[in-house]
């Protein structure tokens, strides 16, 4: 049987060539491509997103536990037979028009897949119409969008207020978050959920979508 806890240790510690060795190893021995990504690559970056959020590893070690995770996911791509079920909800996710920052936002992409969630990355600088359009085409649950300046923020509104325009508000959850963002913000332009970190977003997006 797979060692779990050696592929989240060396997932923990960046190690990408020996993670992705010991999925190969896991596979070989039987073990299905689904029970080593939940119980292998998803443990170790859960305890990664847990130790970011007490500040007890900072943004380069998240990202390299994450390009260890991705080493494991190409292994075990090939043997992954996805069906409707296997995926816990579908996210847009973006920096608003007319911010160019995306770390915070990477590294909730990051926790949220990490969850297992499907994360359409639209990128920086997203107008609020490829934000709605985006979500209507894939069937999203969750529209989630990241700003890190005070001057970017109203963009979220516009956001909310297009969702409301285009009929979708009852089955959309908008997520809004980043440095200058706070909970009286995020109720005062009628957003859904506000999290103060990227491990909480991922942890509020699947509730959303179990809900």
């Amino acid at each position: 049987m797979a060692d779990w806890n050696e592929i989240s240790e060396m997932l923990q510690k960046g190690k990408a060539k020996e993670v992705a060795d010991l999925c190969r190893k896991a596979l070989d021995e039987g073990s299905s491509a689904k029970e080593i990504l939940n119980e292998g690559l998803m443990l170790g970056m859960g305890i990664v997103g847990e130790r970011f959020k007490k500040n007890e590893v900072y943004v380069p070690e998240v990202l390299i536990a994450a390009r260890a995770m991705n080493a494991g996911i190409e292994v075990l791509k090939p043997h992954m037979v996805a069906g409707p079920g296997d995926r816990k909800g579908k996210v847009v996710l973006g920096t608003v028009k007319g911010d160019l920052h995306d770390i915070g936002k990477n590294l909730v992409k990051i926790m949220m897949e990490g969850k297992g969630l499907e994360v359409i990355d639209l990128g920086a600088d997203v107008t609020t119409e490829k934000f709605v359009t985006v979500a209507k085409e894939e069937g999203a649950q969750i529209i989630a969008c990241s700003a890190l300046l005070t001057t970017t923020m109203t963009e979220m509104e516009n956001v909310v207020k297009a969702v409301k325009e285009a009929g979708m508000r009852d089955s959309i959850t908008i997520m809004v978050g980043g440095a200058p963002v706070t909970q009286n913000f995020c109720e005062s332009i009628g957003a859904d959920i506000y999290s103060a970190d990227a491990t909480s977003a991922a942890e509020a997006a699947v509730a959303a979508c179990a809900s």
